[in-house]
């Protein structure tokens, strides 16, 4: 017979709670700025990349989506001026997506507010040992579920072949979008 109060069972469901839970504080914020939730992502993204940029496919990677949803992503925040593309001048059947100015000054007209947001409503909530710790755990099980979501973030332009391995797996367990 099944074990209903199973730990494992509760871990889940806690971190599916405070993920949403977060979302919901968060997003009103980011809607204001007229950002959706995976607009923010992909800014935030390519802000903190190595020149302000990611090849379409490590940020197709990082974001869980799969390269048409990127695709129709980055179409969208190139509509509105946030950001461009770049051929690479390496592989022709590459591009980058490059973070432009207004794309730096939406995030910075948005993030002070955001940031006191996840202050209030997460790490706030934890002393520095406990958010330090938290931290390291949240990566180490990101590490396992995401292998991918560091892909292109520390400026080399292929994966390692261990990591494009696990990409490629990951990529084809993600939903087509």
């Amino acid at each position: 017979m099944m074990n209903f109060d199973d730990h494992r069972l509760t871990a889940v469901g806690l971190l599916t709670e405070v993920h949403g839970g977060l979302l919901a504080r968060l997003q009103p914020v980011l809607s204001g700025a007229g950002l959706s939730e995976i607009d923010f992502e992909t800014v935030i993204r390519l802000a903190r990349s190595p020149g302000q940029r990611l090849r379409m496919s490590d940020l197709a990677a990082q974001t869980e989506l799969s390269t048409s949803g990127v695709t129709r992503v980055v179409d969208r925040l190139e509509r509105e001026g946030l950001v461009t593309r770049q051929a690479c001048p390496s592989d022709r059947r590459a591009s980058y997506a490059v973070l432009t100015e207004a794309g730096r000054a939406r995030l910075e007209s948005v993030l002070p507010q955001h940031v006191q947001d996840i202050e209030d409503w997460f790490t706030g909530l934890l002393g520095a040992e406990e958010l330090e710790g938290f931290l390291a755990t949240l990566r180490k099980i990101r590490d396992v579920v995401r292998p991918c979501a560091t892909a292109g973030a520390n400026g080399a332009t292929e994966a390692t072949g261990a990591q494009a391995v696990a990409c490629a797996a990951e990529a084809a367990m993600r939903p087509r979008s």
